[in-house]
């Protein structure tokens, strides 16, 4: 067997099956020649911990087993360095591996990790902190943190907590007043939400959330001026009709640096790939272009 790899997967998101997991994970990298070690983490810190000590170990690669936000914990230790991330896409949504183009069957996404080439995509950042899909303020980070409050006390799923989250949520309605200075243009806005994403999102028609490029090197951003809850509602069905963009009702630039201030420095509950923080204003964000080496499948262009 050729050099191996260090994989490191949620434990907590596995539940009883997480050893059985292990097993499974090992049998499919041995299958295309590799050496897999593989450790189960406990929650984020315990996910970042294993990352920082897996990069001082001799391994090709380090591998994140899960979902975006073990994808975001995995990854953010490797930012800056030499080392190549690979996708096991072992969560509910997988937003950065689909469009890397991994596939979702474990073997085929291990078959990536040996057989795979490298290339640097980009990573975005807010008050250092970082995130590979989008970052949120407004209604989405206090949905989640709904969401996560009614798993704890229903022992639901994920997805009715987050529908019954949402429609709590939206029941307040409540708007954000801020003021955005992208590359160096000026915005004040009253929104319930402001998105910003590394690279540019499909915002239009039924690729609505797929991103076509990781490697652009900018930043986009989506805000809604203020609108009510019939309002968004408008806003979804524009945007399945691919006339988002001519809405005089929302805005969605590109900038490699964009500023998020309120009237007063304020703390903030603030999404990144899912996983929410309290930040205090003003909130700065950057793209860091080519921050991040990936395994992806040979049909993809190489960066070599």
């Amino acid at each position: 067997m050729s050099a191996g790899v260090e994989v490191i997967i949620n434990a907590s998101a596995g539940g009883e099956s997480s050893a059985e997991d292990a097993g499974a994970l090992e049998r499919a990298f041995a299958a295309c020649g590799l050496e897999a070690r593989v450790a189960q983490a406990r929650d984020g810190e315990d996910l970042k911990e294993l990352a920082r000590r897996a990069l001082g170990r001799d391994a090709r690669s380090v591998v994140a087993g899960g979902g975006d936000g073990t994808v975001n914990a995995v990854a953010s230790q490797l930012v800056g360095t030499h080392r190549a991330l690979g996708l096991l896409p072992l969560g509910t949504l997988n937003h950065f591996a689909k469009d890397l183009h991994i596939p979702l069957q474990l073997e085929d996404a291990a078959r990536v990790v040996c057989e795979g080439h490298e290339v640097s995509v980009d990573v975005g950042e807010v008050n250092g902190q970082i995130f590979i899909n989008n970052s949120g303020l407004g209604l989405y980070p206090l949905i989640v943190r709904r969401r996560e409050k009614l798993q704890e006390r229903l022992k639901s799923g994920k997805w009715p907590a987050f529908f019954w989250a949402a429609l709590s949520v939206l029941r307040r309605h409540p708007f954000l007043s801020v003021r955005l200075s992208v590359d160096g243009q000026e915005i004040v806005r009253k929104t319930p939400f402001v998105f910003i994403g590394n690279n540019e999102y499909e915002i239009e028609s039924l690729d609505i959330g797929a991103r076509r490029r990781l490697d652009a090197g900018y930043l986009s951003l989506y805000v809604a001026h203020r609108t009510g809850r019939l309002g968004l509602f408008w806003l979804a069905v524009r945007a399945l009709c691919g006339r988002l963009r001519q809405a005089k009702d929302f805005d969605a630039l590109c900038a490699k640096e964009i500023w998020v201030e309120t009237s007063r420095p304020r703390r903030l509950p603030v999404a990144a790939d899912g996983e929410v923080t309290l930040m205090t204003t003003p909130l700065h964000y950057r793209v860091l272009p080519g921050a991040l080496r990936v395994i992806v499948p040979r049909t993809e262009i190489s960066d070599e």
